[in-house]
């Protein structure tokens, strides 16, 4: 695939995040929760920190610094799917991140936080509420360790 077919799949990243969180805002207000599943649900969160509410008890000035991370990075990531897009595995972890990482960058800009929604628990232990970006984020990290594997793997 080529470097405007990867930017493609970042956009549909960000647009999925994007509409769900809308979504989820229009049903929910800050902190209610709805039962999907017995370990699962859907819950209203507003994340001022970084993954897994880290520094999100701060004054405020994370959310700058996770804007400007997040461009940064952006940057690099756009850098590195220019000169790597024929390579598949490698390509596709970075279009997930990018995409995730937008889709965060516009709630930090638009609202100030990030806003997570996904709840899974087990009993009374919940892991930290999360989204799409988050869940593209994570899957394209181990795209990238997959790859790295892989390569490593030849050497």
């Amino acid at each position: 695939m080529g470097l405007a077919g990867w930017l493609v799949l970042s956009l549909i990243i960000l647009i999925v995040d994007q509409a769900t969180k809308i979504s989820i805002v229009q049903r929910l207000d800050v902190g209610e929760s709805q039962t999907v599943f017995d370990f699962f649900n859907i819950v209203l969160v507003h994340n001022r920190g970084a993954a897994f509410s880290f520094l999100a008890n701060e004054s405020g000035w994370q959310r700058w610094f996770f804007t400007m991370f997040s461009v940064l990075a952006g940057l690099v990531i756009f850098w590195l799917l220019q000169k790597s897009h024929k390579h598949n595995l490698f390509a596709s972890g970075l279009a997930l991140i990018l995409g995730g990482a937008f889709g965060n960058l516009i709630d930090r800009l638009w609202h100030g936080y990030v806003i997570d929604f996904l709840d899974f628990h087990l009993f009374d232990f919940h892991w930290p509420a999360f989204n799409i970006a988050d869940t593209a984020i994570t899957i394209g990290v181990i795209l990238l360790l997959f790859d790295e594997i892989r390569r490593v793997g030849k050497s």
